[in-house]
């Protein structure tokens, strides 16, 4: 009698975390986190906009680095820093581009980083009846949490889904111990 109780639960639960799996791995691949090697050469975004600005990261050399891609001109990253360079706006939406970054030790080494565009933005546009011009921001606006938070990792998702499925399993014994105590 006990597991038929437990059952329902175990199921909503198993439910809850089935249908939050697909938004974690589709946040994972929007949000255009850094894209690195394994040691230390890394494009931040990896998914970017034609005409926005990656920072690029050379942590694996120890003096300094070069990055060249199709897309943006040579950029020079001192030791230890960053260097910033600006995506092409011709770049074409949905392609890979390889980043190489070279290190100019002795022997001279090279590695790769892939850098994915985004689907290309709107461009500005005139309003007819005013003499105001509005501007697409590329990235969309940026509204909401006030800065609170930066973004959410499988953690968060996961310990929202145990509250989810924790509050569920209060109403349904609530809700149960109502009818038992009515019935009698």
């Amino acid at each position: 009698m006990r597991a038929i109780r437990v059952t329902p639960v175990a199921l909503l639960g198993a439910a809850a975390l089935a249908l939050t799996a697909p938004a974690v791995t589709a946040y994972a691949a929007t949000t255009g986190g850094p894209t690195t090697n394994g040691s230390g050469y890394t494009v931040t975004p990896s998914v970017i906009a034609p005409g926005g600005q990656v920072t690029l990261a050379a942590r694996g050399c120890s003096t300094t680095a070069t990055a060249s891609s199709g897309v943006f001109d040579t950029v020079s990253i001192p030791q230890g820093g960053t260097g910033r360079a600006t995506v092409d706006s011709d770049a074409k939406p949905g392609a890979a581009y390889e980043v190489t970054f070279t290190c100019n030790t002795s022997p001279v080494s090279t590695a790769t980083v892939n850098l994915t565009i985004s689907a290309a933005t709107s461009t500005p546009t005139t309003s007819s009846t005013s003499s105001a011009v509005s501007t697409a921001s590329p990235a969309g606006v940026q509204g909401g949490l006030g800065g609170s938070i930066d973004s959410m990792d499988s953690g968060e998702i996961v310990a929202g889904t145990a509250l989810a499925v924790a509050a569920a399993t209060g109403t349904v014994f609530v809700v149960r111990r109502r009818k038992e105590n009515r019935s009698h």
